[in-house]
């Protein structure tokens, strides 16, 4: 009889290749195409190198730590998860993704992200906390000028989007193809993505995911998001981003998680009586841990141009009801819907990472019975050096992650800026040349 596993790890018909990866600290998929024979005969199990979890935004070693460098740069297992293996619609018949999770020696990685985020998890969960989650995702679709500088995408049948065109449905009936083939893309792969709206830059949508019981399945739809954003936009011709700030007078794109805690009979604690207390630890954990975790909420140099007065972008850790000025909002509805919406984090951020903090931080809050402050602690860093500094030296979070991995970041994070600023900027030659 046919075990539970085989079932689930079937490729969809017709499957020639599959695409199997892990996501790395950029939210970026890593791995290898497989002949489906291949995949099938070693039941989803795929050797690939450890560190692939661990490279730069380009893919480059930086060898953090020595992973990927001084270690030999040794193979890890991946097995797939299930409930992630799928077609991949954009690329045409004959192919399938299998998402991975990482073992080396039958031990989960230390620095995986899927399972730093699983051991925040569990950690909620052992002391009572429920947390119901969901995704929302800004991107920008864009064309790209000689200099490799984006530009407003050619709005079909009227040029160039030149201006915003927040919650403009003209905009939305004018890329539909494009959208309609993405929810459809997602559909086919089992990720409920809901309402689609357009936002304030010209050529940018964001893309909501619903709302679930499960914060790791949450962050792994949202990579996964960002991996058929950019393959269906790729597949039409069309090039997607969710670089933190494309454009530096137009809005950035954020990674926005909205955060409720639910009962053992899944009522939202935060509309129930005391849930106002409850939902002001959960907020106060967040400004506690807000400075600690910004260089995982916006982990490159030019993340920080996102954090600009009057752009809905908190650059403190202030909170508020129905306010996109703040940090941490409180949406309006019902009591069954009460949430905290945390807006902090940059589009092109790591989901496992993001989720992990801010559910770190709300169990810090919870249970250590914090008060929220209207403006935040302050101290908030506003570049990715200090952000980096403030990671690597926290007691805060580094309590909630794996006693290495704080350094492990900074110093990738710290070689992925110096390789970036080893390039002249040609804005440099008109100041000193």
């Amino acid at each position: 009889m046919e075990d539970k596993p085989a079932a689930w790890l079937q490729l969809p018909a017709g499957t020639r290749f599959v695409d199997a990866f892990v996501i790395d600290v950029n939210g970026i998929a890593r791995g290898k195409r497989l002949p489906a024979p291949d995949f099938s005969a070693a039941g989803g199990s795929v050797a690939f190198s450890a560190s692939a979890l661990v490279l730069d935004a380009q893919g480059n070693s930086q060898g953090p730590l020595g992973v990927g460098k001084a270690d030999g740069d040794p193979d890890a297992i991946g097995a797939p998860v299930a409930g992630f293996v799928a077609p991949v619609p954009w690329a045409g018949e004959g192919l399938a993704q299998a998402l991975l999770t990482m073992r080396a020696d039958g031990q989960p990685l230390w620095f995986d992200p899927r399972e730093i985020l699983a051991g925040i998890i569990a950690r909620c969960h052992a002391d009572g906390l429920h947390p119901v989650v969901a995704c929302e995702l800004e991107f920008y679709l864009v064309d790209v000028d000689a200099n490799g500088a984006p530009r407003p995408p050619q709005t079909p049948g009227s040029g160039p989007a030149a201006s915003a065109g927040h919650l403009c449905l003209q905009t939305l009936q004018a890329h539909a193809t494009f959208l309609h083939t993405l929810h459809a893309a997602l559909a086919a792969q089992g990720i409920p993505a809901g309402t689609l709206v357009s936002e304030y830059g010209p050529g940018q949508f964001e893309v909501n995911l619903c709302h679930g019981p499960d914060p790791l399945r949450a962050a792994d739809e949202a990579a996964l998001l960002r991996r058929a954003t950019h393959g269906v936009a790729a597949s039409m011709g069309l090039r997607a981003s969710f670089m933190a700030k494309p454009y530096a007078q137009k809005s950035g794109n954020g990674l926005h998680i909205h955060v409720s805690l639910v009962d053992r009979n899944g009522r939202n604690r935060f509309g129930a009586e005391g849930g106002q207390a409850l939902l002001e630890h959960a907020v106060a954990g967040m400004q506690a841990l807000h400075a600690e975790s910004m260089a995982i909420f916006a982990p490159s140099f030019s993340a920080y141009r996102r954090y600009q007065p009057g752009a809905f972008v908190s650059t403190t850790g202030n909170w508020g009801e129905n306010s996109r000025g703040v940090a941490f909002r409180v949406p309006p509805g019902a009591a069954a819907s009460r949430r905290i919406e945390h807006r902090v984090a940059c589009a092109d951020a790591s989901p496992h990472l993001v989720m992990a903090a801010i559910l770190a931080a709300a169990h810090h809050g919870i249970t250590q019975r914090l008060a929220p402050t209207p403006n935040g602690p302050g101290g908030v860093p506003t570049n990715i050096f200090a952000a980096l500094d403030a990671l690597d030296r926290g007691t805060a979070l580094a309590a909630y992650l794996p006693s290495r991995f704080p350094t492990l970041f900074a110093e990738l994070k710290r070689a992925e800026t110096a390789a970036l600023l080893d390039h002249i900027a040609p804005a440099e030659y008109g100041f000193y040349l």
